[in-house]
């Protein structure tokens, strides 16, 4: 079986990782995103080995509440943060009752509880191995590096802030030019006779670039050169527009701040999976069932043409 780039079964992968453990996801994402806290105004590091209860004589510590949150983070996430060590301590508790039953019926010693362990140990170990060789490897100082190559690389694109005002006829369009022509107020027009959801801010687009507007649309606005000019109607698949440039500018990089999280899962993904790869060099794979490795190769075959795929695009774009 080839051990090719898996890059779209990795996605996946790599989200089920950081689901399971979201510390490791805020660890990079937190150093990324923000400088480093006064010594005085961090938090106080948890001993793994403080008891918290003790249940029939045994112990659960703060460590069981750290695994039990990666565990249940989908679960977490659905409740106020105050809710969430009480309930994780209640399901610790439970858990702790509902063992000790198991094995006074002899629970621990089938064979199907032996596979199971061996399971959750594999599982823990590849959470572990993820945490300490791959989001550990992705610092504050990795991400910085990756956007200062962002920005070295960045080419500035034309855009500009405009209004328009979509009307569904262009006999519509024509009038409400002809009193704009004669010097009525645009944003005022909009909000009274555009069919845009954008009507109620007098029209107002915001800032875009090329490629994120439909052809007549863009191509009509960029046509514009004078802020407060405005054109003449054009017709869309939504209607008729009438557009005034209000201004134009240069594009500059996004702020640090905006890009830290994309850019530190892209770090992530690709240290997944240069390390993945390299455990997989030489590595003998056998699957018994011939309809399972041929649709595992298929998956693995279209992961390969996804990610060609988009490297030829980024590479168009450059």
């Amino acid at each position: 079986m080839p051990n090719s780039t898996l890059r779209l079964v990795r996605t996946f992968s790599l989200a089920a990782l950081l689901a399971a453990a979201p510390a490791l996801a805020a660890h990079a994402q937190d150093a990324a995103a923000a400088p480093e806290a006064p010594a005085a105004a961090q938090a106080p590091s948890i001993d793994p080995d403080t008891v918290v209860a003790t249940v029939g004589g045994q112990d659960i510590t703060e460590a069981d509440l750290g695994f039990a949150a990666e565990d249940m983070a989908q679960d977490l996430a659905q409740m106020p943060p105050d809710q969430r060590r009480p309930f994780l301590l209640r399901v610790l508790i439970d858990m702790k009752v509902m063992s000790n039953a198991a094995r006074e019926a002899g629970m621990d010693k089938t064979d199907l509880f032996a596979k199971r362990l061996s399971y959750l140990e594999e599982r823990a170990l590849r959470r572990a191995y993820f945490a300490d060789a791959i989001a550990g490897s992705v610092t504050e100082q990795s991400v910085r590096d990756a956007y200062d190559a962002f920005t070295a690389d960045f080419q500035p694109q034309e855009e500009i802030h405009a209004r328009h005002i979509l009307v569904k006829t262009e006999d519509e369009a024509k009038a409400i030019k002809a009193e704009i022509d004669g010097g009525a107020d645009f944003a005022t027009l909009a909000k009274e006779n555009s069919i845009d959801p954008g009507a109620a801010n007098g029209g107002d687009l915001g800032f875009f670039g090329k490629g994120m507007m439909v052809p007549p649309f863009e191509q009509a606005a960029f046509a514009l050169t004078e802020p407060g000019q405005v054109s003449d109607p054009v017709q869309s698949q939504f209607g008729w527009h009438i557009i005034k440039l209000e201004e134009k500018r240069m594009s500059a990089p996004p702020a640090f701040e905006q890009v830290a999280q994309q850019l530190q899962q892209q770090a992530l993904m690709k240290a997944f999976g240069d390390k993945v790869d390299a455990l997989m060099d030489g590595v003998e794979i056998d699957i018994a069932d011939p309809a399972l490795a041929a649709a595992l190769n298929a998956q693995d075959q279209a992961a390969d043409d996804a990610g060609a795929a988009a490297e030829e695009s980024d590479a168009a774009t450059e």
